[in-house]
């Protein structure tokens, strides 16, 4: 008999209302100059440009680098995944890797069409960063342009964020390893997110919704493929032992 776990309880105004909150506050901090006061931060008026915006660490190491390193990522539990239908020590484990596996595409397989469909201009393309693009906030309409913008939601740091679903798929049979998966998932994605800002390429807010979209699809998936199937076969187990 394969192994099954019982899932841990979740406390839905935990893990569900903090990013809807979340997406309520970037809502309405589109009342507010926020965005354009944080790119500020990072923008050199005497050169003319954002400060990381040619850095060979921010471009070639945080963005190229560390986007590999997910994409192996990926792949490897992928595979992983389908050798959990041959081999008998990952049969236990082949819920978790499918939860795993959906979560991270995803996590970033949603970002490419938001961006094409919101057509939010980067920083680095707009007027009051040296650009030719007007500022048009993400609920604002957009100003006519032969060059439709393509930032948001913020790609890269669903780069960092989709790490979310090491956590979701690990939260029930290893609990604390979960915890360092979020940890690393919030972190990687916070520095993945800084350094885009840095480099012009996205303003805040952008990078938030991408943590809440992740969030959400890591939550989404581990329900649908381990907490409600758990929920479902617990008894039917209970009853067999019995």
């Amino acid at each position: 008999m394969h192994e099954r776990t019982r899932p841990r309880p979740i406390n839905l105004w935990l893990y569900l209302g903090i990013p809807l909150v979340t997406a309520v506050a970037l809502i309405l901090l589109e009342l507010t100059s926020v965005d354009m006061d944080v790119a500020n931060l990072f923008f050199d008026p005497a050169a003319g440009q954002f400060i990381g915006r040619h850095s060979y660490v921010l471009e070639n190491v945080l963005h190229d680098g560390v986007k590999q390193v997910v994409i192996l990522l990926g792949l490897l539990a992928l595979l992983t995944f389908a050798v959990s239908f041959f081999w008998k020590r990952l049969f236990g484990w082949r819920r978790e890797l499918g939860c795993l596996v959906l979560a991270l595409g995803l996590s970033t397989a949603f970002v490419t069409p938001l961006k094409k469909v919101t057509q939010v201009q980067c920083p680095w393309s707009l007027t009051q960063f040296g650009g030719k693009e007007t500022y048009s906030k993400l609920l604002e309409a957009r100003p006519a342009t032969d060059k439709p913008g393509l930032c948001w939601p913020g790609g890269h740091a669903a780069t960092g964020f989709c790490l979310f679903a090491l956590f979701f798929a690990l939260r029930d049979r290893r609990p604390r390893l979960a915890r360092v998966a979020l940890g690393v998932a919030l972190v990687a994605g916070s520095v993945l997110s800084v350094g885009r800002m840095m480099q012009g390429a996205h303003f805040l807010s952008h990078n938030v919704w991408t943590a809440v979209f992740c969030w959400l699809i890591g939550l989404g998936s581990y329900y649908l493929v381990l907490y409600r199937r758990r929920r479902v076969e617990a008894p039917a187990v209970e009853a067999s032992v019995a």
